[in-house]
């Protein structure tokens, strides 16, 4: 798949800015939990500074009463640590669990919203694998990662503060430490973005092309394309394999860098501290209490640096859904509204590259509660011509409108009200049928639900299920027939009740006498409404009140069955041919 059909990646004032709205939504439990998480550290500095004035206190002299009394309150300070920790880390975790289901909510909302055209231009294989890779990825970051680092950082810094407090001197091997620190983060943060964004693009390219693959695997054993199809899959895999080598290779220089910028402070507060020590500059306590802070320096920096890691593969998955959002829109929400019914496509040009039009110069009128049929060779347009009288794509150039006002300029929910699109594709949602149906009208009741399936012919056979209405259907539940999914898709058109339909082939997986049967019973249900029906069968065309021939992109025959049938056209042609007379 070409960068260019990639959905867009989210820039990182972006991620800032949706960062800052999640600690906006949450304010109580996150300043709980940050609070919480001070409090655990301070519990936990006690321990140095205890310890070092039970040394010095040691050197000095002193009684068995008075060593009892300091383990006495550093196990309080550790018990402290110990419940407060533990409250931290579950107060952290709950908020995790309620960002990331703040993520997962935004993120279906921008998946739904995005335009149809750019869904279909940008493949399956990206939105899987956003919906699915990337969102594990962020969970374990929300969840784990992001709880741990803000608690290695809380005491890390608190820690700093308590080494330095012993004496200005603990600054200086703490200063040792930063350089290589520093060039290691700059080196590694400069690459490692760039290198998970590229990782996670291969694993959609791999999705990419075995989605294609599987759902294709007809077409590809027909056209004996087996061995060109396992060697994208190989490709896609390689480059897989080279976007993690590279990041593996970022891990294998930055983490063994970072082991040095550990030691070399720990080494120095012992030999600073000694000498100073020896002149007596410093107590023996002191000593003690600020290599105890610097040494518990090193576990929260290397948690803060190793989680840093995973921290980066996480905002690359958050950019990556955040993304979604990002998609420019098609259509721009206008004030007009349709003063009718009347379908109008006016000198209509449309190309789904943004070079090479599809569509040229196209204009029909279709009116209230007429039935246009749409014939033609396959590739010559006619389905493209039915998406934007759907209003799914806007034109490159003319306009399509519905009573005075383009498809574009309508609201979403508006526009579904007017005109609709029904095509041979076709989804069955887990849950009962009656759930599946009522999609299109949450307030449906039985019986309109029962009506809706008998004026496509399947209110039979849906009663016959073990449940009817209440029968589990979809992934896990009975599985439906290619036909009988088609016919839940109809009746939940009929319950949306638009105006305007527009019907690609929407029968074209039924037999073609059941497929008869079905649009006969269709005919009442379609009175009164306009009907755009794309179709190879042509017993659809003579049914019709006019038909449009579409060829090359153009509508080169547009009259009633009888007049094109009568000027010996391409209709005429296409007619004699399919009744076996040509």
């Amino acid at each position: 798949m070409s960068a260019a059909t990639r959905l867009p990646v989210a820039d990182s004032p972006a991620l800032r800015r949706y960062v800052k709205q999640l600690a906006r939504r949450h304010p109580r439990m996150l300043f709980g939990a940050l609070g919480l998480h001070v409090l655990a550290a301070v519990a936990a500095l006690a321990a140095p500074r205890l310890l070092g004035d039970l040394v010095e206190a040691v050197e000095q002299g002193t009684t068995t009463g008075y060593v009892d009394r300091v383990l006495m309150v550093l196990a309080g300070f550790l018990v402290a640590q110990t419940v407060l920790t533990r409250y931290a880390r579950y107060v952290s975790q709950v908020l995790g669990e309620q960002v990331l289901a703040d993520l997962r909510e935004d993120f279906v909302d921008n998946a739904l919203s995005l335009p149809v055209g750019v869904v279909e231009s940008a493949g399956s294989g990206d939105l899987l694998t956003r919906t699915s890779r990337d969102v594990d990825q962020l969970g374990w970051s929300v969840r784990m990662a992001l709880p741990e680092w803000t608690i290695a950082v809380v005491t890390a810094a608190l820690t700093l503060v308590a080494a330095l407090s012993i004496g200005w001197w603990v600054a200086l091997p703490c200063l040792l430490g930063v350089p290589p620190l520093v060039v290691g983060l700059r080196w590694y943060l400069a690459r490692a973005r760039d290198g998970y964004l590229r990782e996670s693009a291969t694993y959609s390219a791999i999705s990419a092309s075995l989605t294609e693959t599987v759902e294709g695997a007809r077409t590809v054993e027909a056209l004996g394309l087996e061995r060109e199809q396992v060697a994208r899959v190989d490709d896609d895999i390689r480059d897989s394999y080279d976007a993690e080598k590279y990041t593996l290779h970022l891990r294998t220089v930055f983490f063994p860098s970072m082991e040095l910028s550990y030691l070399v402070p720990t080494v120095a507060t012992l030999l600073l501290g000694g000498w100073l020590y020896t002149r007596g500059e410093v107590s023996l306590g002191d000593v003690t209490a600020a290599t105890l802070y610097v040494q518990m320096l090193i576990d929260p920096v290397d948690r803060i640096v190793s989680i840093l890691d995973e921290l980066q593969a996480g905002a690359a998955s958050l950019a990556r859904l955040l993304g979604v959002a990002h998609v420019p829109d098609d259509r721009t929400e206008g004030e007009a509204r349709p003063v009718d019914e009347q379908l109008d496509v006016d000198r209509v040009r449309f190309s789904y590259d943004g070079e090479r039009d599809v569509l040229h110069d196209v204009s029909m009128s279709v009116g209230v509660g007429e039935r246009i049929a749409m014939v033609g060779p396959s590739g010559a347009g006619k389905s493209t011509l039915g998406r934007l009288m759907a209003g799914i794509h806007p034109p490159r150039e003319g306009a399509v409108t519905v009573g005075g006002v383009p498809l574009v300029d309508l609201p979403l929910g508006e526009l579904r009200g007017h005109v609709a699109l029904v095509t041979q594709e076709h989804h069955v949602f887990v849950g009962t049928v009656r759930e599946n149906l009522v999609l299109a009208r949450p307030s449906a009741d039985d019986e309109a639900v029962l009506a809706a399936l008998e004026s496509v012919d399947a209110r039979t056979w849906v009663e016959a299920l073990p449940a009817g209405l209440d029968t589990l259907v979809g992934s896990g539940g009975r599985a439906l027939t290619d036909a009988q999914a088609q016919q839940v898709a109809l009746a939940r058109l009929v319950l949306a009740d638009p105006h305007t339909l527009v019907l690609d082939e929407a029968t074209s997986l039924i037999d073609p006498r059941a497929a008869r049967h079905l649009e006969r019973s269709m005919a009442s249900v379609l009175e009164g409404r306009t009907v755009v029906a794309i179709a190879h069968r042509l017993f659809s065309a003579h049914d019709a009140d006019r038909v449009a021939v579409v060829d090359g992109g153009r509508i080169t025959e547009l009259g009633t069955h009888d007049e094109l049938i009568a000027s010996g056209g391409s209709y005429a042609d296409l007619w004699e041919s399919w009744h076996g007379r040509g």
